[in-house]
């Protein structure tokens, strides 16, 4: 799963002249656009990498766009995270989608894209969740079973008269 962060890109509004070395007014406002979602974006995606913990997949990937200034900002990022079931562990199973919905809800603001790999995640925690019970209840079946079979109960102190003297 990929938790993605993309900011709409900044426009430039009309352009007036300044006597700042050929920087307009609207060059400035698109810099300071630009500058601002690079830290959001960034922050936000580092959010998602310290939650990950051993299942981010790598670091957080960034998609940039050149600003006026010819310095190029992050728009958007993604961390892309392992959710696959760990085979054969439905426990182990759930402890990772836990962690993985903590890592997609960890920016203070989740996207739609975060929202759904956290739903996608909380999903297969309630399978695991399904499959872990029905491996206690096999268990709890072949016990009991063991038990009825390895059972001898004693012979009652009437049934013991009886046949001593029948």
């Amino acid at each position: 799963m990929t938790l993605r962060a993309v900011s709409a890109s900044a426009s430039a509004p009309a352009a007036r002249s300044s006597a700042n070395g050929g920087e307009t007014d609207a060059d400035r406002s698109v810099i300071a656009q630009l500058t601002a979602t690079d830290r959001h974006v960034r922050a936000h995606e580092e959010a998602h990498l310290a939650a990950a913990g051993p299942y981010a997949t790598g670091g957080p990937t960034y998609i940039y766009q050149q600003g006026p200034d010819g310095k190029m900002y992050v728009v958007g990022g993604e961390v892309t995270l392992d959710d696959s079931p760990v085979s054969g562990d439905p426990q182990a199973t759930i402890e990772k989608e836990k962690t993985v919905i903590a890592a997609a809800n960890a920016p203070a603001d989740p996207s739609a894209q975060d929202r759904a790999v956290a739903s996608a995640a909380a999903v297969q925690e309630q399978a695991a969740e399904r499959e872990l019970r029905q491996q206690q209840d096999q268990q709890s079946s072949a016990s009991r079973g063991q038990a009825a079979a390895s059972y001898n109960p004693p012979v009652d102190a009437v049934g013991q008269v009886i046949e001593r003297y029948f």
